[in-house]
Order: structure tokens, then sequence, then C-alpha cells
């Protein structure tokens, strides 16, 4: 799986796939799924680097203090909005606004659609960010986005 960046703009992202195939209703739930489980972890706040406590402490977490006061006066850092999954022949695409979610997001998503690829379908690319010249972005599909 080849990953991609180009122009980006967290407030305001697309994210393409592109698949070996034209996906089936299986795949593409296995996809949606995991893009909706990764939205919804960044609308709670799930992506905040800044309280990081278990990663900082490293490996041994054995009888570890939990610092509830350092997790609360953390700055906010949540994802806004996410449009519908479409899809157009062997192509995917899901506009985000990631709001201040840190960009560790990226690495768990990026990490997490290496394993779909591996297990359930071969993903060729994903490309974060810009526009696809296979799948152009019009007014029309990024108006209905921006009502949130």
């Amino acid at each position: 799986m080849q990953i991609k960046f180009r122009e980006f703009n967290p407030f305001d992202v697309w994210i393409w796939l592109e698949f070996d195939h034209v996906p089936s209703i299986t795949e593409r739930q296995y996809v949606e799924e995991l893009f909706n489980s990764w939205f919804y972890l960044g609308k709670l706040g799930g992506f905040n680097a800044e309280n990081f406590q278990v990663m900082e402490t490293g490996v041994d977490i054995n009888y570890m203090e939990y610092d509830l006061d350092r997790a609360s006066n953390s700055l906010l850092s949540v994802m806004h909005n996410m449009s519908e999954f479409e899809y157009k022949e062997t192509w995917g695409r899901c506009w985000f606004d990631l709001g201040t979610s840190d960009p560790v997001a990226l690495d768990i998503l990026l990490n997490s659609l290496q394993q779909l690829s591996q297990d359930f379908l071969n993903i060729q690319q994903v490309i974060i960010g810009g526009e696809n010249e296979d799948w152009k972005i019009n007014e029309k599909n990024q108006e209905r986005f921006y009502q949130n």
C-alpha cells in the first residue's frame, strides 16, 4: 500500500483510497467501520498527544498512577466533522474536518488501513489531502459538509 500526502488543511481534508478492484458491500463495510470508529475516537478527543500518560510511562505500567488533573487540564483536541464515505469504481473517499486533533490520529488511521489491506482487501494507495485527478471535487460536493 502506497501512502501519499498532498496539500493538507486539517479543517478541510479529503482522504482517498484506491483499491485493486471495485470493493464488495462487505469490503465497503470494513472500510466504513474503520473510518467511523476513527472519527468517533477523534470526536471524543482520543487523539490528544498532550495527554499520552500511559505511553510516556513506558513499558512497565504496573501500578501506574494516572493523573486525572493532567488529563482534564490538557487542551481540547477533537475532530469536528466527516462526510459519508463515497465510492466511484475502484476509488473511495471521505472528507474530514480534523479540528484540533493531533497528527497522531493520521498515524493511527494509516496503521489501521495497512492492517485492513493485509487482512481483508487490497488497498493500493491512500492519499491524504489534495484533489484526485480521477475524481474531482466540485463545489456541490463541498457545500454539503460545511453545515456543522
